[in-house]
């Protein structure tokens, strides 16, 4: 009898070792379809990737040739804003076109979506570069003809101010990419603090420049208002 019991319960302790490895077995053992949409994702992820590479190259180019205008030559090109608006939209609707993001599951979704983020991410980058050098000249332009305007017998510091700040403003604005963050506010405070230093330092001892530096005062006033609306 005892040695039944011993035999029951040695096959009873394999059984439960057997269970146990078993058991183990199969928790480690890594599901297949995980293995499958791990590899999906990254079949996508190279996909896109390979799209958002070849628009860019094309992109490239014409970024290239406004950083030859701007950066080079010093020159400002007109519109800006809108070429640069026209760059990243015609690269992202070619991506569009060639990565459609109704491809097969989320992990394509995925994929898309954040290519297409830094697609949009690594143009907009160096047209910024290019739109902040763009309006350190646009700035230099406007104080130029500030300074011309406020030498002139017929205008007062006030006038000159005035139209040298709506010449920069003017300018800025059509260098701005609407569907951006991109600001020239701290440009165009630059701008007016060395109007305001300028005029300053200039002052005629006559009558006449006497009553142009109160208007000035009056000037900056007035284009504070308007930056603050």
């Amino acid at each position: 009898m005892r040695a039944c019991l011993f035999a029951i319960a040695a096959i009873s302790s394999m059984g439960a070792s057997s269970a146990f490895h078993s058991s183990r077995n199969s928790v480690s053992a890594p599901p297949s379809f995980l293995l499958s949409i791990r590899g999906g994702a990254n079949e996508y992820e190279a996909k896109f990737e390979g799209i958002k590479a070849s628009v860019m190259e094309k992109a490239a180019n014409k970024i290239e040739e406004a950083r030859r205008k701007i950066v080079d030559e010093g020159t400002i090109v007109p519109d800006f804003g809108a070429k640069a608006d026209s760059i990243c939209n015609a690269a992202i609707e070619e991506f569009a076109k060639s990565a459609p993001s109704e491809a097969e599951g989320s992990a394509s979704s995925s994929a898309y979506a954040r290519k297409l983020q830094e697609l949009e991410a690594s143009l907009d980058a160096p047209l910024q570069v290019l739109y902040l050098r763009q309006l350190s000249l646009l700035r230099e332009q406007a104080l130029a003809s500030y300074k011309s305007a406020s030498k002139a017998s017929d205008a007062s510091d006030y006038e000159a101010m005035l139209a040298a700040d709506s010449q920069f403003l003017r300018a800025a604005e059509s260098s701005t990419r609407k569907s951006s963050s991109w600001t020239y506010d701290a440009d165009r405070s630059h701008l007016q603090s060395i109007m305001s230093e300028f005029a300053t330092t200039h002052k005629k001892l006559t009558e006449t420049q006497v009553k142009s530096s109160q208007q000035q005062s009056t000037a900056m006033q007035f284009l504070q208002h308007q930056q603050q609306m």
